[in-house]
Parts: C-alpha cells; sequence; structure tokens
C-alpha cells in the first residue's frame, strides 16, 4: 500500500512470515516524521533492502490508528496545497507528478 500524506510517502508492505508491517520510504525525514508522531515505530534502519533506502517496523493496528487519525484530522480543501504548505513547493511537485500519472487509470473498469 502506498500512502501519500502532507508530510510523507510510505510504502507499506507485510513481508513473509513477519507478524509486523514494514514502513519504507526514500526519504529519512519522511520515517522521522512519522515516528515523531507514532512512538510505537520500530528504529529506523537505512540500508538493507531492496530499493527503498529507509524502514522501519509496525504493528498494524498502531498503523491504522495512525492513519485513521491522518484522515479525521484532514482540514484543508486541497491535497497538493496542503502538501506544498507542510512540506514545501519542491514535494507538492513531485506529488503533482504522481497526480498526473494516476490519470492514465481514469475511467477503467475494475477488474475482479
Amino acid at each position: 500500500m502506498w500512502i501519500l500524506t502532507p508530510t510523507g510517502f510510505f510504502s507499506v508492505v507485510r513481508k513473509p512470515g513477519d507478524k509486523h508491517l514494514t514502513v519504507r520510504t526514500r526519504s529519512r525525514a519522511d520515517l522521522e516524521r512519522l515516528a515523531a508522531a507514532v512512538p510505537a515505530l520500530g528504529p529506523i534502519q537505512a540500508g538493507g533492502g531492496t530499493d527503498y533506502p529507509y524502514r522501519a517496523r509496525i504493528d498494524a493496528d498502531t498503523l491504522a490508528d495512525f492513519v485513521a487519525a491522518t484522515v479525521r484530522g484532514i482540514d484543508y480543501a486541497n491535497f497538493k496545497d496542503a502538501v506544498a504548505r507542510r512540506a514545501g513547493t519542491r514535494r507538492a511537485k513531485v506529488y503533482g507528478k504522481v497526480w498526473q500519472t494516476l490519470l492514465e487509470v481514469e475511467g477503467e473498469e475494475v477488474r475482479r
């Protein structure tokens, strides 16, 4: 699962045989901000993975609580504007490119 918030981008997976989730990022600062918001996040590891340079482990329920609180705390009418205010215009431009790329799925039928 990819999670994009105004303060970070996270790729969340469950490794085979692991009871915890692994939260992976391209930016250590993103994980540091997550750790500040969710003290139960495990230690940040640099390297040792595949295509994400930073990772930490967390209990699924704890991460779900953070995501739910993040959703409840939405206080903006435009996501990319909120990103620009909270994480800077460079990050907002990167998220805008993701948004632009995702236009390619517009109108696709759901596969079952």
